[in-house]
């Protein structure tokens, strides 16, 4: 059957145990490969840093090898996190990969921090945060550098170089309604994380919220999937999983595994817990078919027409089998 929305993959690059960085590469370009030839429409690469289960701390730089080694399929962040960067580093990181791969490269920019209060303060360090202000700030002086254009007559014009004919294209990464109306106001796509918040009528209000201010707009959605061959057996698979979410007395809140990381996390900000609360599982999960037909009443529910979804998963031959299942299920969109 056709099927009425796209598919997209987001990729953490997982590492299962006894598997090295290099093999967690090449698992990634085959994801991608195939991904690419079995008809889904983008591969995007997540940002996680300090931690032996995931290789992907720099998507820019895995960016560009995987952009040189496929032909059609969109590569990009899901997402920077940009509390560490400068925007205008950013805006040029990303107007070079435009520049290597015309009218491929997307740029997904996140809030959440992608690791522990170590890594974010190692990666900050010597970083200014009064100056650098709030997230809308930071976003807000990144979309500037994006579209600026080179004047040669104003020699004291920061431009973000080289400007690509054709720009990455922008999506702002959220499970909030401020998330959906900022990313409305800046004229950047959105990307509502329900793999993060399984709210559904927050996942409602921030789908109409963004399509009312951005001039009808529709929002991607990202999901985590679990395809097995039977139900059993993707129960089975997603049996251990779960998400929490903790609140810092210092105001910082933040999705983490389990509530001994709530614990961890706590004690390497120095900040007491306020709350840490397990949510609902938002998992899409069974066969082939049991996905496609979730995934169709979502997108007559909500009017969604594209998902990027992401498998839990660590063992890299159950996630390459899960896109392959759901490839031969259904003719891509894409």
């Amino acid at each position: 059957m056709g099927l009425n929305y796209k598919l997209s993959i987001l990729d953490k690059c997982p590492r299962a145990e006894g598997i090295s960085a290099e093999q967690s590469f090449k698992n990634a370009l085959q994801i991608a490969q195939t991904a690419e030839a079995l008809g889904f429409y983008r591969y995007w690469v997540a940002e996680h840093h300090s931690t032996a289960l995931l290789s992907s701390p720099s998507p820019e730089i895995l960016i560009a090898w995987l952009l040189a080694q496929t032909k059609s399929i969109r590569i990009g962040s899901g997402g920077v996190m940009l509390q560490h960067y400068s925007p205008y580093k950013v805006a040029e990181n990303f107007n070079v990969l435009a520049s290597l791969a015309h009218d491929r490269v997307d740029l997904g920019v996140g809030k959440a921090p992608g690791g522990f209060p170590v890594s974010t303060q190692a990666l900050q360090l010597g970083l200014d945060q009064t100056q650098k202000g709030n997230f809308k700030a930071q976003l807000q002086a990144l979309d500037h550098y994006l579209n600026a254009k080179l004047d040669r007559n104003q020699p004291d014009q920061v431009a973000a170089t080289p400007i690509p004919q054709q720009s990455a294209e922008k999506f702002l990464l959220g499970a909030s309604i401020e998330s959906a109306r900022l990313a409305a106001d800046l004229g950047w796509n959105f990307v509502f994380a329900a793999h993060l918040n399984g709210d559904a009528t927050l996942l409602q209000v921030a789908l109409q919220t963004y399509s009312s201010y951005s001039a009808g707009k529709q929002a991607i959605v990202a999901a985590q999937i679990i395809v097995a061959d039977s139900p059993d057996q993707a129960e089975e698979l997603a049996a251990g999983l779960s998400v929490w979410t903790l609140e810092l007395e210092n105001g910082q809140r933040v999705k983490i595994p389990n509530e001994q990381s709530g614990q961890e996390f706590s004690r390497q900000a120095q900040s007491p817990i306020k709350s840490l609360k397990k949510e609902q599982l938002n998992i899409i999960k069974g066969t082939a078919d049991d996905i496609h037909q979730q995934l169709h009443a979502l997108h007559q529910q909500y009017g969604i027409h594209e998902f990027i979804v992401e498998s839990p998963l660590l063992d890299h031959a159950t996630r390459l089998k899960s896109l392959t299942l759901l490839a031969q299920h259904a003719v891509l969109a894409a």
